[in-house]
């Protein structure tokens, strides 16, 4: 082992040298940081003050008075820096670094043996002991001060001061420093410094863009919007400094006092100058602001309840502040007779706000105008509409009057038309008081021909007896908004009805379809009556089942009528779909005798419990049929997580449901309003999946995303009793099935979750993923059934006579891959396809030859003529 010699030991400590004076640095660091940091925070407040201009902005008494406090502070900031200000010495330094090290080794290598000294042994220890001490000493490195002093500043006032320097180093300017010496005695500007000048050009906040200090910007050109303000202070002797500028159109003008603030507007491209001492000269051009442009971006879109979708787009190159529509009667264009032909009252336009983007860029952006003027006078009547909207400037931008006819709901019961025609004739002026009450008599002359509800017979009556008192001795505004109210619900009222029957139901559901059909509906509002449709007649089936099972009809071993044709819900929905197909094709002639065929199959229906192995479903068709309900129903609340999730940026959102969607009550069925007024039934031939939507809803209450997660739990269940009765799972296909239909359950689990944790977006996610792989899972599921009948296996399939009544429709003829019928197949009757066309056809001709029918309902009849 080498022996640790005195060099090694003056070697250990000259490599401290640096690791000590870093040491001592810090010390000192430490000590003026605790013991000056009053000072420096009032140093740095009183430039942070000089450098905004504060000596500019205030009187010259409260100037002196700030300078004095400033130096009594400065003061007793210097006293507490006396008594707090110590000098480190070299020994504290040294300790201090030492100490930093584990064992103190700098310590043990100044020290000396105090005895052993004659021993060989003992001091051979010694130098082993310092050896490795110096090697620990060789590790040292300098010690940071302690520059914390948040004990002896606990109101954090160097952070104020330090706040305001940065400030003031991005805001304001060390130029005005200077100004401090003009308010000395004899130090004016006009003896020492000579006269100077500040100024700043602010542009309009809209813009976004920043403000400029002019003394900064060293002659040139200037870009400025238009609208910039621009101020100049001029100070020193009178006539010494000069302005003109030729960008606002004042012209010429020239400083009067002693300080003198000149601001103005630019207006124009132009020249700004600063005469005198120390004067700039700018070119600015301007930005002009231009105004703002809106135009209608398409056609409107109606809803079949009257709700209107305008679309427009506008634009503005620094945004849009507001907009509105203005929708005026075009009284030219108004067909002048009934009630129309006497002269309007007047009334105001209306006037719509246009919406904008909540957030984000309004520079350009496209929106839909979204309102209900069904109950307005002018509905269903030609009017000008106009947009305009208006930017930050008070800019306004118009596009081109839109000639439309205000979009309204349509009412196809007859008499509820009549009854909206003379509320419009009310409203349009109070003249039309006496025919409208003449009519109104008529219309219930024979009640028992057209009233279902003695009710509404008695509530009209009502109202034409108060109209027929009032046109005698007055009817003023309140009376008449009070009966156009009450002969508005009326007429809901008589559309709608009010059936507690579902068979009456179905056949009101059917009548309606029938005068949208006569009157020339339009797709939307043929979706609609179809939606309900498909709703009444699923609640007429549950009706059938309920009565079936209470007299015991459909018990096992009991089997229809050989003769009798066996249909199937998918089956009804078909035809269905295909009655829809055909008045959107325009083919009336043909949806209207199908529409009638459906009717009669409905009313003489006996339902019957299919069992396995018998006439009926198969397990498979079962499952499969499960799988849809429970799809339709999982897209049900993610529809109505989307619509919670839209109602927390826009309140007014649940004005409604759009087609297809669940309600907003669950088992309240599709396309209602979200309080679930409507009353129509569910959209699903389930009933257990009535029980689960209605266990959530509470007298039409808003369910809470608890609520959600409680539906999301209960379809969770349901999913998993059906995975249990799941065919076909020995196949490959079948494990497919359960695979898809596993990873489904697992995104409701999460789903159900995120529902309960308010985590809508994540939940709309997961649902999505749930609903995809049931889609897989019903497709794998079909496969299997597929592969299951090619093999033959018994007692998953059904009869081939079942098999081949199942692929024909109502009237018995065969169906092609889609659904379509064809011509050449024998009806059911017995009676073939040409026969039976060329008798619809004489009755046809008959019926349009006597003059006994109304011309309505002639003029339809010869046009269906046309059409062969």
């Amino acid at each position: 082992m080498a022996r640790f010699t005195p060099d090694d030991l003056h070697a250990s400590l000259a490599r401290l040298r640096w690791p000590l004076r870093l040491t001592w640095a810090g010390m000192w660091a430490e000590t003026l940081v605790q013991s000056l940091w009053p000072f420096t925070s009032l140093i740095l407040l009183g430039l942070a003050a000089l450098m905004m201009g504060v000596q500019d902005a205030l009187r010259i008494e409260i100037i002196w008075g700030i300078a004095v406090l400033l130096l009594l502070l400065g003061g007793l900031s210097l006293l507490y820096a006396g008594r707090h200000l110590r000098r480190p010495g070299r020994a504290a330094a040294l300790a201090r670094l030492d100490a930093s090290l584990p064992g103190r080794p700098i310590s043990a290598l100044l020290d000396e043996a105090a005895i052993g000294q004659g021993d060989a042994d003992a001091m051979a220890l010694w130098r082993a002991h310092q050896r490795r001490m110096a090697e620990r000493a060789a590790r040292a490195r300098g010690v940071p001060g302690d520059l914390r002093i948040a004990r002896r500043d606990p109101y954090a006032l160097r952070y104020v001061a330090l706040l305001a320097f940065a400030v003031a180093l991005m805001f304001g300017s060390f130029w005005r420093i200077s100004s401090v010496a003009d308010m000395a005695p004899g130090g004016g500007p006009g003896l020492a410094g000579g006269p100077v000048w500040e100024g700043w050009a602010e542009p309009p906040r809209y813009t976004g863009k920043p403000t400029l200090y002019l003394n900064d910007q060293k002659g040139g050109s200037l870009t400025l919007p238009e609208g910039t303000l621009v101020t100049l202070r001029l100070y020193g002797e009178v006539g010494a400094l000069g302005l003109s500028e030729t960008v606002s159109g004042r012209g010429e003008v020239a400083s009067s006092d002693n300080v003198t603030a000149q601001d103005f507007a630019v207006r124009r491209s132009g020249e700004i100058t600063v005469s005198g001492p120390g004067g700039q000269s700018w070119d600015v051009v301007m930005l002009p602001d231009a105004s703002p442009r809106v135009s209608v971006s398409g056609a409107p879109e109606v809803s079949a309840l009257g709700e209107t979708r305008l679309p427009f787009s506008a634009s503005d190159d620094y945004g849009v502040a507001a907009g509105e529509a203005r929708i005026r009667l075009d009284l030219a264009s108004v067909e002048r007779r009934y009630g129309l032909s006497v002269a309007p009252e007047p009334r105001p336009e209306i006037l719509v706000p246009l919406p904008t983007p909540i957030a984000g860029d309004r520079r350009d952006f496209e929106e839909n105008l979204i309102e209900d003027f069904s109950k307005h006078p002018w509905a269903n009547l030609p009017v000008r509409v106009s947009l305009s909207v208006l930017d930050a400037a008070e800019q306004i931008g118009r596009a081109e009057p839109a000639a439309l006819v205000l979009p309204g709901r349509r009412f196809f019961d007859p008499l509820a038309a009549a009854v909206i025609e003379m509320r419009r004739d009310l409203l349009w002026s109070r003249d039309n008081a006496r025919r409208i009450t003449q009519v109104l008599k008529a219309v219930t002359h024979l009640p028992e021909d057209i009233f279902r509800s003695q009710t509404l017979l008695l509530r009209l009556r009502r109202q034409i007896e108060r109209l027929e008192l009032r046109a005698r001795f007055g009817l003023d505004e309140e009376v008449r908004a009070e009966i156009a109210e009450e002969l508005w619900g009326l007429a809901i009222e008589i559309e709608e009805g009010v059936l507690a029957d579902a068979l009456e139901r179905m056949r009101r559901a059917q009548e309606r379809l029938g005068e949208a059909m006569k009157n020339g509906a339009s797709d939307e509002e043929i979706a609609q009556l179809m939606d309900e449709l498909r709703q009444a007649t699923e609640e007429y089936l549950r009706q059938l089942r309920r009565q079936q099972a209470e007299k015991g009809s459909g018990q096992e071993g009991q089997q229809p009528p050989g003769d009798s044709m066996q249909m199937t819900q998918d089956d009804l929905q078909r035809m269905m779909d295909r009655i829809q197909q055909l008045m959107e094709e325009g083919r009336m002639a043909e949806a209207e005798q199908a529409l009638r065929e459906f009717q009669e199959m409905m009313e003489n229906m006996r339902v019957t419990e299919g069992q396995p192995g018998e006439a009926g479903q198969s397990p498979g068709e079962q499952a499969m049929e499960g799988l849809s309900d429970t799809l339709r129903e999982q897209q049900g609340l993610s529809d109505q997580a989307f619509r919670d999730l839209q109602e927390q940026f826009n309140p007014g959102a649940n004005a409604g449901e759009s087609q297809g969607n669940e309600g907003r009550d669950g088992g309240q069925g599709r396309g209602q309003q979200h309080d679930g007024q409507n009353g129509q039934g569910q959209g699903s031939g389930d009933p257990q999946q009535g029980r689960r939507g209605a266990q959530d809803g509470d007298d039409g209450a808003e369910p809470s995303e608890e609520g959600l997660a409680e539906r999301q739990r209960a379809l969770r269940e349901e999913l998993k009793r059906q995975q249990g009765q799941l065919p076909g799972q020995a196949s490959p296909e079948g494990r497919a099935a359960r695979d898809a239909l596993g990873r489904a359950g697992r995104a409701m689990d999460s789903a159900e979750q995120a529902l309960r944790d308010n985590d809508l977006p994540g939940a709309i996610d997961n649902q999505a993923q749930a609903m995809e792989a049931l889609r897989e899972g019903m497709r794998a599921l079909g496969e299997a059934m597929a592969q299951e009948e090619r093999d033959g296996a018994p007692g998953q399939g059904t009869a081939e006579a079942d098999r081949r009544s199942a692929n024909r429709d109502p009237l018995g003829r065969e169906q092609g891959g889609n659904g379509a019928s064809g011509s050449d197949a024998p009806l059911a009757e017995g009676e073939n396809g040409q026969d039976r066309a060329r008798r619809l056809l004489d009755e046809i001709r008959r019926r349009s030859g006597e003059t006994a029918r109304p011309e309505v309902e002639r003029d339809y009849l010869k046009r269906l003529l046309e059409r062969f």
